[in-house]
């Protein structure tokens, strides 16, 4: 029996139900142990994007029928791990800068993320704190004010903090009302129809890459919108990830997420022109800034479906590009924190979380799912998409929309160690986490390590 969020991603993919019998679930239950049914999330979004990988495939390959899909608890756990799993040379990740924690405030609790240099200056600038201010200077401060106001004031000045909520008082939120109305993925035709068509696949000339050939234009960061392009660069797909020269992506997130893509910088008001090659030539754009941040180069939506018909579109947030909070940044830890996550899994006296980064990694799966079940159908119709998730819509998946957890079946859980595997890269030698997106006759790994940050031309190869 398919699991209901499995059927319910696939059916909010615009995929065919009849389809999920294509899919075999290896479940291993006792990894991803919380009170949401975070392992059950993690394997519907690795799920449905195999499923949709293996469709495009056999769309692609003339094939007579969809190959089987395989989701393997085992390697999408340790995959939603991949970027404390990283080893570097033998050395361990930094996934979170010293000002990135809970911070107890005079009324309720405060978390702020200050892992980016920029980050953190705005969060000491609206604290009133010296630029060389430490996380001693920061908890005596956050005693004296309420969470509420730490939020705003940080907020007001470009930075990230956001005050402990409950799940009540976020169902309650005007943001979270606006989320609980809309879809998991939003999935709408945009433009005009095109003739612009992917060539068919060799079946004979090894793996089975559904995107061979499909060029991706990355605008994303951190990680759900990373690890989006670093599945479909799994897939076949020219995956080139694109950063202003002034802002370089934190170096280990970058090797986590930087596998089978080259990493380039654009000025992207000085250098308009090659912009707009790349994009004339592209077949998918992801971005995963704030909503509206990158509207004025050109690069909403609406505008790029009317310059490139049959362009799909894909675009992340973390609260959704709707309602009050429709423009404001936000990471992972703190969409767990607003939506009732981490009041649920904490407890009297503290706040928690949960025990994986799951919203930034099943997001950035679904993401995928929706960029391939838009090329399976633009083959059909010549028509661009519009593929959006958030963050928040995920969380509110998983807390409110996913029932009981059912009692699991299967082996347990019995660490990552199968599921990784090494290499030597530029970067240096590389343990990491396999790929946990499989379907028969599919790739196993990635093509090309990861590559210094910046170090490619910004063209397509």
């Amino acid at each position: 029996m398919i699991d209901p969020m499995i059927k319910s991603a696939w059916v909010a993919l615009g995929g065919d139900r009849a389809l999920l019998g294509r899919l075999v679930c290896v479940e291993r239950p006792g990894a991803l142990i919380a009170r949401f049914p975070v392992q059950r999330l993690a394997r519907a979004c690795v799920g449905t994007c195999a499923l949709a990988a293996a469709e495009l495939g056999a769309l692609r390959a003339g094939l007579d029928s969809v190959p089987r899909a395989v989701v393997d608890d085992g390697a999408v756990v340790t995959a939603f791990h991949s970027e404390r799993l990283l080893r570097i040379d033998g050395r361990a990740p930094v996934n979170f800068a010293p000002l990135s924690r809970w911070w107890r405030a005079a009324y309720g609790w405060v978390r702020t993320h200050a892992n980016y240099p920029h980050h953190r200056e705005r969060l000491l600038g609206a604290l009133g704190l010296p630029d060389g201010a430490g996380p001693e200077d920061v908890e005596r401060l956050l005693l004296e004010r309420s969470a509420l106001e730490v939020e705003e004031a940080v907020y007001a000045a470009g930075g990230l903090a956001v005050a402990l909520r409950t799940p009540g008082q976020w169902t309650a939120h005007p943001q979270g009302v606006e989320v609980a109305r809309r879809p998991l993925v939003e999935h709408t035709p945009i433009g005009a129809a095109s003739t612009r068509q992917l060539p068919p696949l060799d079946r004979d000339s090894g793996p089975l890459l559904p995107a061979a050939g499909v060029r991706v234009l990355d605008l994303t960061r951190v990680i759900a919108g990373p690890v989006a392009t670093r599945t479909l660069a799994l897939l076949g797909a020219d995956v080139l990830r694109v950063d202003a020269p002034e802002l370089p992506e934190l170096p280990d997130q970058h090797a986590d997420t930087g596998f089978g893509k080259r990493s380039a910088t654009l000025e992207l008001t000085a250098d308009s022109e090659a912009l707009e090659e790349l994009l004339a030539s592209a077949d998918v754009v992801v971005t995963g800034y704030r909503p509206g941040a990158l509207d004025r180069f050109g690069l909403a939506a609406e505008a790029l479906a009317e310059r490139y018909p049959g362009l799909i579109v894909a675009q992340l947030s973390a609260w959704g590009a709707y309602g009050p909070w429709g423009e404001r940044r936000g990471f992972d830890s703190l969409v767990q924190v607003a939506t009732g996550i981490a009041a649920t899994e904490g407890s009297t006296m503290e706040p928690g979380a949960l025990p994986a980064q799951a919203l930034d990694h099943g997001s950035g799966y679904l993401l995928a799912a929706g960029v391939l079940r838009a090329l399976s159908e633009r083959s059909r119709d010549g028509q661009g998409r519009l593929v959006r998730l958030a963050l928040a819509r995920t969380a509110h998946w998983l807390t409110a929309e996913a029932g009981r957890d059912p009692r699991p079946g299967g082996p347990a859980y019995e660490g990552p160690f199968a599921w990784l595997t090494e290499r030597d890269s530029p970067l240096g030698h590389l343990r990491y986490a396999r790929p946990p997106v499989s379907f028969t006759g599919g790739p196993t790994d990635w093509a090309t390590p990861p590559v210094p940050w910046g170090s490619s031309p910004a063209t397509w190869s």
